[in-house]
Order: structure tokens, then C-alpha cells, then sequence
């Protein structure tokens, strides 16, 4: 018997798929990311963004990539070791550590390829890497690529993780855990982490704050300005550029000779091109106006008006400090008819479903902006009470 055609081989996939009602279709976005965006021909009220400040398309952000594109052009033309590390990166990467608190930062040109850079450049198959069951894919990927053991401890359990370290011999031991978790909008209990660690002979703690950023903590400083916690607790911190920041990429920021190494054997970052110069210098005036906090007091205020009017009208959402509101449903189809019904309203918000989160745990992820007014959000508590009734 021959071996069966690759046609046949994605179409069975793809059949089995859409059987458990988890295929999932693209939608068509037309004009500028907002929460009033024109998806499928379609004006809708979004709840789908990661977009938490509104400088996705921020007229001062806008203006930086118009002036430094007819200045540097649109491509970077190479990697950052050949020709295509420009002035725009040096200043980006520059303010990054400052805003940090870091000594130095490195650009990466998306999350993904920061979150495989920093665990397959300091880690091999001598090592071992301790990862949180509910990191994102990227942070799984690469403790997989490394080649070290992989162990996975329960979400936010510190004392599991604890165990798993006591029983570990192997030379060099990584602790790695999102931030905020991306589908449940809850903080790492990061202090805890560090306590486990430090007990178990200085195991390297690796935090990647994607959705902290920008958002998280007194500053917007992110889960580590919430926990008090430095350079020395957590010496490797990732944060992406495409979501509190709204434009592109991810940067890695840590001591000297952390930057210095990923520089020099980050496979992720030696072998890929650079990010546009210009959108660097897009993503240094969104990190100014992210600093100056007034973005960030609009987005609190609409999180906290959303938590108070679910509560009152006994909506199950789970409140967080986060910018991410999930709302459990349990099975896909309930979660999928409810984000239809939504949708029917001109309200957007995803359904998640697995294999993004467990089983039985299907959801609505509800997330805000700091461009949502309180009347998007009363519209939205009114939707949902009436969807879910």
C-alpha cells in the first residue's frame, strides 16, 4: 500500500477538525486597528484586541513611521550583524532597558523568535527548563528546541514547582512563565517563583511579560513592578511590541552579558532580517507616549467599569488585573454560539476554544482598550446579559 497523498492527508485533518467544532476562519479587518474596526464589510464595537493603550494606529506613533520611513525606507535589508542594524534600533533598544530598568535590551523581530532565542541559547541537553502548563505556545516551543528536559509544573503552583526542582540534578535549571497568562488574564505568583528557585541553588528565573507591559503595576512597568521584584530576581524579562505598544516585534532586556549572548548565539536573532528601521522608530514614540500613563488611567477605568457592572448584573466573568477578561463557558459550542450572538449585536469578542485552552474550558476572552468609552462598555455589559440570559 502506498503512502497516502498529502491532499488526503490535510483533508482528513481538516474534516476531523470542523467534527469538534474547532476550525477556526480568519476574519477581514479593513482601515486602522481600533475598537470600532470595519471586520467583514462590517462596523463592529472589538473586544478582540491586544491593542490595551490604543497606539495601534495613534496619530503621534503614525507620524514617527511616515518621518523615519522616508528617512530609512521601508526594509532593513539584512540581520542585525550584517547591515541592518540601524540608529532607530539602537535608540529602541536603548529606551527599552530605561523603561525596564535594565541595562541593556536586544530587538527580536517577533515574540516568538525572543521567547526561542532566550531558552535554545542558554540552555542544552544538560539542562532542564521547569515551564508553567499554561505558557504560550512560543515559550513550550522553545523549551522543546532547546534539546534540555522539559518538565511542565500546574499553573501558579509554586510549591509543585518547588518539588520539580528539589528532584532535578541536571547543570543549568530555567524557570519560565508568561507574565500575564494570555487566555485567563491572571499574574504569575512571580515572588513565589523566585523563592523556589533561589531555595533550589539559583535556578535562572525567565519571565516573558507580553500582555504586563505597558499596562501591569503603579508605572505600567508589568508584572515585575506589581512584585517588587529586580534584575537580580529575574534576570531574563521578554516583552513583545505588538500589543500594549501597538506596533511590531519583541525585545529582550537583561544584564550585559545576557544581551551580549543572545547577540552572539541567539540563533532566532543571527539568522533572521531586521525589523523595519522606521517601525522602530514608530515603537520608540509609542514607549514615550506609554510612559506618560494617561493611556493607561483610560484603560483602568473601563476594566474597572466592566468588573463593577458584571458583578452587579452576576455575569461569571473572572476579574483580573490584566486587560483580559475571561468569561468560562465550558463546551465550544456554547462558547462559539455566544460570540455569534455577540457578533449579531455588532459586538466582537472570540470564542477560545481548545486546543488553546483545556478542555471544557472553552471561553469568551474579553479584552480592553484605552479606547473604549464608557458607553462601549455599558453596551457590552448589556449584550452580554442578554446573550447569556
Amino acid at each position: 500500500m502506498g503512502m497516502r497523498s498529502l491532499e488526503e492527508v490535510a483533508r482528513e485533518r481538516l474534516a476531523a477538525r470542523a467534527a469538534d467544532g474547532l476550525l477556526r476562519t480568519r476574519t477581514l479587518l479593513d482601515g486602522a486597528q481600533g475598537v470600532h474596526p470595519v471586520v467583514d464589510g462590517r462596523r463592529v464595537l472589538s473586544f478582540a484586541s491586544n491593542d490595551y493603550l490604543g497606539l495601534a494606529a495613534h496619530p503621534l506613533v503614525v507620524d514617527a513611521l511616515r518621518k523615519a520611513a522616508r528617512e530609512y525606507g521601508v526594509g532593513s535589508g539584512a540581520s542585525h550583524l550584517l547591515t541592518g542594524h540601524s540608529r532607530p534600533h539602537r535608540d529602541l533598544e536603548q529606551a527599552l532597558a530605561e523603561y525596564t530598568g535594565r541595562p541593556r535590551a536586544v530587538l527580536f523581530s517577533t515574540g516568538y523568535m525572543a521567547n526561542l532565542a532566550v531558552v535554545s541559547a542558554l540552555l542544552d541537553r544538560h539542562d532542564a527548563v521547569f515551564e508553567d502548563r499554561y505558557n504560550h505556545a512560543s515559550l513550550v516551543d522553545a523549551g522543546l528546541l532547546s534539546r534540555a528536559r522539559l518538565r511542565r509544573y500546574p499553573h501558579a503552583d509554586a510549591a509543585s514547582l518547588g518539588r520539580q526542582l528539589s528532584l532535578s540534578s541536571e547543570r543549568h535549571r530555567m524557570v519560565v512563565t508568561d507574565g500575564v497568562f494570555s487566555m485567563d488574564g491572571d499574574l504569575a505568583p512571580l515572588r513565589e517563583l523566585r523563592a523556589q528557585a533561589e531555595g533550589a541553588g539559583g535556578a535562572w528565573l525567565c519571565v516573558d511579560d507580553a500582555h504586563g507591559l505597558g499596562v501591569v503595576g503603579p508605572t505600567g512597568r508589568g508584572t515585575l513592578e506589581v512584585e517588587g521584584l529586580g534584575l537580580q530576581d529575574v534576570p531574563v524579562l521578554v516583552g513583545t511590541l505588538g500589543k500594549a505598544f501597538g506596533t511590531f516585534g519583541a525585545f529582550v532586556a537583561g544584564s550585559e552579558a545576557l544581551v551580549e549572548a543572545l547577540v552572539q548565539f541567539a540563533r532566532s536573532y543571527i539568522y533572521t532580517t531586521a525589523l523595519p528601521p522606521a517601525l522602530a522608530a514608530a515603537t520608540l514614540e509609542s514607549v514615550r507616549v506609554a510612559a506618560q500613563g494617561e493611556a493607561r488611567d483610560r484603560l483602568h477605568a473601563a476594566m474597572g467599569r466592566f468588573r463593577d457592572g458584571a458583578a452587579q448584573r452576576g455575569l461569571p466573568v473572572i476579574p483580573t488585573p490584566s486587560p483580559i477578561h475571561p468569561l468560562i463557558l465550558g463546551g465550544s459550542g456554547r462558547a462559539v454560539a455566544a460570540s455569534r450572538a455577540l457578533l449579531e449585536r455588532g459586538i466582537l469578542v472570540p470564542a477560545i476554544r481548545p486546543p488553546t485552552v483545556p478542555q471544557g474550558a472553552a471561553r469568551l476572552r474579553i479584552s480592553f482598550s484605552a479606547a473604549h468609552s464608557t458607553a462601549d462598555v455599558d453596551r457590552l455589559l448589556d449584550a452580554l446579559t442578554a446573550v447569556l440570559s
